[in-house]
């Protein structure tokens, strides 16, 4: 694993290159002591993670996060003699936070976190690959035609898997990723919950009961009025999703319609 060194106290640049030569697998590509060289270093070595104190001089750490960009950035593991800065360093989704004086256990395990939040970024891109695969080969359905069959590739640990839509029971934003609620388990997806709607649209299998909550129809297993304008919806895994206010007219219509719900 490539690893970059950004600390503007040499003596501090020095000891973590001692401690990173002791570890297996890890490759030291660099040490910084400035904002400008870490971002150049960034760019242009592609480090797999950043080890990176939070005081540079008169500048800040989360300088050279918002040139990057969060997004964009490798996995962070603040080295710091700062633990006042510890919560907006996970704001930006820094892997960890290792106080100074360093202990090497610590800062290995930190490394550790880090390795496994690339090997997730890794399998998320594949995931992303594959997606954009299944689409281009989807054919477009006509109104004479049957509507292709959905799948969605989903994440369980390092394996990526393929679902087919009626087998999912429903759908639940997590943050930056989806989780996927089907036959008991529950898989990831690297994507948002509008984008997951964008791909049913036009399957009334499925309806969106809440903005963090798509479920399929086929999935509730019984229904009641919850209050004034929501659904207690009970689906055959155990779930119970209640609906929410904007929705509700949207629920309401669909399990009309719907021949299981007479």
């Amino acid at each position: 694993m490539k690893v970059l060194i950004v600390d503007d106290e040499a003596t501090a640049r020095r000891g973590l290159r001692r401690q990173l030569d002791e570890l297996p697998g890890m490759t030291c590509v660099g040490a910084c002591s400035g904002p400008g060289e870490a971002v150049t270093a960034i760019v242009e070595r592609q480090p797999d993670v950043v080890l990176l104190d939070i005081k540079l001089g008169g500048s800040s750490a989360f300088e050279i996060i918002d040139e990057i960009g969060v997004d964009a950035m490798p996995p962070v593991v603040f080295v710091t003699a700062y633990d006042r800065h510890a919560v907006k360093a996970f704001e930006v989704h820094a892997v960890d936070y290792v106080l100074k004086p360093v202990d090497p256990i610590r800062l290995r395990e930190a490394l550790e976190r880090a390795a496994q939040v690339l090997s997730t970024r890794r399998s998320a891109a594949v995931i992303d690959r594959l997606e954009r695969l299944l689409a281009d080969r989807t054919p477009a359905a006509t109104p004479s035609s049957t509507p292709p069959v959905r799948r969605f590739v989903v994440h369980d640990g390092e394996r990526a898997s393929l679902l087919e839509a009626r087998d999912i029971d429903w759908f639940e934003s997590a943050g930056n990723w989806v989780c996927v609620h089907a036959g008991g388990r529950t898989y990831t997806m690297r994507t948002t919950m509008d984008r997951v709607s964008h791909r049913l649209a036009g399957d009334e299998g499925f309806v969106r009961a809440r903005r963090s909550a798509i479920v399929n129809v086929r999935a509730i297993a019984t229904f009641e009025r919850y209050g004034k304008a929501s659904f207690a919806l009970r689906l055959r895994d155990g779930a119970t999703i209640i609906s929410s206010r904007f929705y509700y007219p949207h629920v309401r219509d669909l399990l009309r319609a719907d021949p299981t719900s007479s």
